[in-house]
């Protein structure tokens, strides 16, 4: 654990004593540091990996109050003597990746944004009601207004449980696949991330995002760092279409879709995204990037 504005933060790293460079890995808001277990171990064999828990998710402690992922993420590189590393995110930890490196442009080396969010983007509104049909219908209005607000005395674990299944089915599936899609061994994995965070968000104290000002959203032509975009080809369409404002936005930035794939691609298509991140990574560390 290290400790961030009196929080514990859980992380774990791996890796050569003289690796190659640093990788942070950064789970969206829907998941855990348990998200990129394939690319932890395989990465680790050439770089310095390091993975960790936000605020209120995995083994950290609750957020509450005012939170900002961004600065959260260079804290940890600063606890751990990160000096500069090459940062992958998926979903809204893409977002806070993107943030850091606009944030602090000389401590990045690299971007891999995964079926990333952005920072100050509106999201359609066929998406949020395409949302409140599939996921939120799961749990009775008022109750979850009440599990919302944190208002509510008791949480049942079975509304927790429908709401993950739901966002799993909507999101790691895709709006237009179904649960056979995925394996169970990524279905069950999905399913118990959001469960847990499902479930420290209705219990735990209220906690509200700080973003990056000016917003990051209108800010992605000073990103000059190489840039992997990798989106999933099964994802909902409103987070497909950041991706493709990311690879168009971001001077440097190339894009790889991957067909038939959903939200999370670092736990559905573990072998491909380790490969992509692999050969991306190779050609983004170099001497003159890895020096201070």
């Amino acid at each position: 654990m290290i400790i961030i504005d009196d929080v514990e933060i859980a992380y774990e790293e791996a890796g050569l004593a003289a690796p190659a460079g640093t990788v942070v890995l950064v789970h969206g808001s829907g998941a855990d540091m348990r998200l990129w277990e394939h690319q932890f171990q395989a990465l680790s064999e050439h770089y310095r990996v390091i993975r960790y828990d936000a605020r209120g998710h995995g083994r950290s402690g609750d957020a509450e109050g005012e939170v900002c992922h961004h600065e959260d993420l260079l804290a940890v590189m600063d606890a751990l003597g990160v000096e500069r590393a090459a940062l992958a995110g998926s979903s809204m930890g893409g977002a806070y990746a993107t943030e850091a490196a606009l944030a602090a442009p000389s401590r990045v080396v690299a971007l891999a944004l995964i079926s990333s969010g952005l920072a100050g983007h509106q999201w359609p509104q066929e998406m949020l009601e395409q949302a409140r049909a599939r996921v939120h219908s799961s749990v009775p209005a008022d109750r979850l207004a009440r599990y919302r607000a944190g208002t509510a005395g008791h949480v049942d674990p079975a509304d927790v449980l429908a709401m993950a299944k739901a966002h799993t089915l909507w999101q790691t599936a895709g709006p237009d696949r179904g649960r056979d899609d995925l394996s169970d061994e990524v279905w069950e994995a999905a399913v118990e991330m959001a469960r847990l965070v499902f479930e420290r968000s209705w219990t735990g104290p209220l906690a509200t995002e700080r973003r990056l000002t000016p917003p990051a959203s209108a800010r992605l032509h000073e990103i000059a760092v190489p840039t992997l975009v990798l989106n999933g080809l099964s994802d909902v369409p409103g987070i497909q279409e950041v991706s493709g404002i990311l690879a168009k936005g971001i001077p440097t930035a190339r894009r790889l879709d991957l067909p038939e794939t959903g939200h999370l691609p670092p736990l559905e298509r573990p072998e491909e995204v380790t490969a992509a991140l692999t050969t991306f990574l190779s050609d983004a560390f170099t001497p003159e990037r890895v020096r201070p």
